[in-house]
């Protein structure tokens, strides 16, 4: 009997679960972590299991050729890949030691593109409140010419690098992420998650967004 490895694993929360009371509370992050996100990891697994040929790439790879991944399997590989990568960058945007605010080359972007640092935040917030359903909101850098930061939202656990954007910082607006605690308010869940905002890992993120690999960045 053969063994199939496991490729895909899931990443330990980098602070306690308690470290982000009170703006998130050690219960969600717990069942956020331990469920939710196992749960993605568990599913992208067992779908890949018959195809040994792709059981060594990345979930960035993974969602960068989504045409390589058999139809039979396409949906479940994109939602959980997405659900993986998404959570994995998730965990690294928070912290309990949160700055308040960017500083350096990001802190000049954010000025650049969107005016101020406070008009940044309405417009992430505003997007994240008016997104319907689940969803996740970014901070991006284009790939294009110009590479300018731009805010966008994406339904489900889809992640912009398939739109070829490259992730900055990230909110998740999925209810599991902040229900316990905040109910049907996800304003007050916004405006008091950037207390917890990681920019450290953010601006190490934009340094990174410069090299052309940046897409194909697993975690």
């Amino acid at each position: 009997m053969n063994t199939i490895s496991v490729k895909h694993v899931l990443p330990a929360l980098p602070y306690d679960p308690a470290a982000l009371e009170p703006h998130i509370d050690a219960r969600t992050m717990q069942i956020h972590h331990d469920k939710h996100h196992a749960g993605y990891v568990d599913k992208l697994n067992k779908a890949l299991e018959p195809y040994p040929e792709l059981q060594d790439r990345s979930v960035s790879s993974l969602l960068l050729d989504l045409d390589s991944v058999p139809d039979k399997i396409r949906t479940t590989v994109r939602n959980n890949a997405g659900g993986h990568l998404n959570h994995s960058i998730f965990w690294k945007a928070m912290t309990p030691q949160g700055e308040g605010a960017p500083s350096g080359k990001l802190a000049d972007a954010i000025k650049r593109d969107f005016g101020s640092f406070d008009a940044f935040k309405k417009q992430f917030d505003t997007a994240g409140a008016e997104l319907f359903g689940s969803g996740w909101t970014w901070l991006v850098r284009s790939g294009q010419e110009g590479r300018r930061l731009m805010i966008l939202t994406t339904t489900g656990h889809g992640n912009p690098i398939m739109q070829g954007y490259i992730p900055i910082l990230l909110n998740d607006v999925w209810e599991h992420a902040y229900y316990l605690k905040y109910q049907n308010r996800r304003p007050d869940y916004l405006s008091d998650w950037w207390a917890v905002a990681n920019w450290d890992e953010a601006g190490k993120r934009f340094e990174r967004s410069q090299d052309p690999g940046a897409l194909d960045e697993d975690q």
